[in-house]
């Protein structure tokens, strides 16, 4: 049974993709109660933990301002609308003045974001690293140790990571721009052999057929 990383890959975005500062977590949708609490979507894959925290820093991302620290009365997910989570800031004690907050990001220093274990990624790792296609056996002769004929070759770029979801089954594919145009690999152990997030680096094997199947 072939291996993958279904369960290993996990979902982040950057405010500055080039230069992460910040990492969002959940974005506001609108007041919630009378007494200044606001309901934003979650967008962790770790929901949990923010219900430990004790401040996180709001911007507003139609400003360019920096965003600013803001202390938590309160935080707990909510029971009625799944992947909403409710915050309760400290000095925000109406419904006029959660409502100011409408729309805003709730974010954390780029140094808070989760540790992985080795073997799992983040996909925002995964976007923009370069895929090299390594063959699937070494040649019977070769002319020596290091004969072109076993280098890796460059494939492309990954540029996303499509998920199972309603419309697509299965194992995650990622998204690689090559030369030749879009080429779709499983993030399958037996075909990603090896994913280097430092290194911006991941070594793939295609088996059989599988540029025909894209």
């Amino acid at each position: 049974m072939r291996g993958d990383f279904k369960a290993a890959i996990f979902q982040t975005t950057f405010v500055s993709p080039d230069t992460p500062r910040w990492v969002l977590v959940a974005r506001i949708l609108r007041a919630r109660g009378n007494k200044g609490e606001v309901a934003a979507e979650v967008l962790t894959d770790f929901p949990q933990r923010l219900a430990k925290l004790r401040e996180v820093f709001l911007a507003d991302p139609q400003s360019k301002e920096e965003p600013r620290r803001t202390a938590l009365k309160s935080c707990w997910l909510s029971q009625n609308h799944r992947g909403q989570i409710v915050f309760h800031f400290e000095r925000v004690d109406s419904i006029s003045e959660a409502e100011k907050l409408r729309g805003f990001d709730v974010l954390l220093p780029f140094e808070q974001r989760v540790n992985l274990p080795s073997g799992q990624y983040f996909v925002a790792d995964l976007i923009g690293c370069s895929v090299f296609e390594t063959p699937a056996s070494a040649p019977a002769v070769a002319s020596s140790p290091c004969s072109l004929a076993v280098a890796p070759a460059l494939l492309g770029t990954v540029r996303d990571v499509q998920f199972p979801g309603e419309e697509m089954t299965g194992t995650p594919l990622l998204e690689v721009d090559t030369s030749q145009g879009e080429l779709l690999i499983p993030l399958a152990e037996d075909i990603c052999t090896k994913i280097d997030p430092n290194a911006r680096r991941i070594d793939v094997v295609l088996l059989e057929g599988l540029r025909d199947l894209n």
